[in-house]
């Protein structure tokens, strides 16, 4: 009879994990970043990780911190988190994650938990290790500066709050946002495009690094240069400062529904190659 548990990881889990994360490197980038970063302890993690065992090994685990995120969970992984889940009571702001596994998770949380404000089922993820012949790279698109988060800020609260729906300064006045994107700005992984007046027209990061992939997020054109097809070269620029600096295949996921941006992403050399899911609270 095969023996299933679930239980939180502790620090001296974190090879079993990696292991884990490791089977699905792109997928997997956000959560392998943190980890890499603060270990399993979960001061230092920002959330707690659970692990699921058949047989005595760690075959699925969960990201229960400001997102829950199921990582490489079946379905009896997914129930067995769930239960943990709606015992916990729900901490997080949103449910994200490949859409197969957050569909049946946010199924079986939705009586407790709902209902969300939102739910995106369907947001391609979108892949790529080279560079389009297709679009140059603009020139003007570098790396932030330190001294210019005064001039990126605006930009990130701005796309933020277009993208999810609600301003990240609610809550703790921003505190937490802020440290995010200094700490972007402070590795080199925010990136923008400015105008003669010192304020942003493109920018976008990447917001989640390892040795096998990572993730370009945040992308955003200013309102009143949007149409001038600032888009496709930026993310080009960005593109390759991703894989020449940070890791050897670049993804990112976007709505289904942002037709505009996937045309753009496509453009520039990413390819469909699986999809996410987000429910947003």
């Amino acid at each position: 009879m095969t023996q299933t548990t679930s239980r939180v990881l502790e620090p001296s889990d974190l090879n079993a994990a990696l292991a884990v994360l490791d089977r699905e490197p792109v997928t997997n980038a956000f959560v392998t970043s943190r980890v890499q970063v603060a270990g399993l302890d979960p001061w230092r993690l920002g959330g707690e990780m659970w692990g699921w065992y058949e047989d005595g090994m760690l075959t699925s685990l969960c990201y229960a911190g400001a997102n829950l995120v199921p990582i490489c969970a079946g379905p009896r992984a997914v129930r067995a988190f769930a239960d943990r889940a709606r015992r916990a009571g729900r901490r997080c702001s949103s449910i994200v994650g490949p859409a197969d596994a957050t569909s049946r998770l946010w199924r079986l949380l939705e009586p407790s938990w709902g209902p969300a404000r939102e739910v995106r089922r369907r947001q391609p993820l979108m892949v790529t290790d080279r560079m389009s012949d297709r679009v140059a790279p603009d020139p003007h698109v570098r790396r932030v500066r330190k001294d210019e988060m005064d001039a990126i800020m605006p930009a990130c609260v701005a796309m933020f709050t277009e993208e999810v729906g609600v301003s990240p300064l609610a809550g703790d006045g921003g505190l937490l946002y802020q440290a995010r994107v200094a700490e972007l700005v402070g590795t080199g992984r925010s990136f923008a495009r400015f105008d003669a007046d010192g304020r942003v027209v493109f920018k976008a990061e990447i917001g989640a690094a390892t040795d096998r992939a990572c993730q370009i997020q945040g992308v955003w054109v200013a309102p009143e240069y949007r149409g001038r097809g600032l888009a496709a070269p930026g993310m080009a620029a960005v593109l390759r400062y991703a894989l020449t600096d940070i890791a050897p295949v670049a993804s990112l996921y976007v709505n289904d529904f942002n037709t505009a941006a996937r045309r753009t992403y496509h453009r520039v050399g990413f390819e469909e190659a699986g999809a996410f899911m987000s429910v947003l609270f």
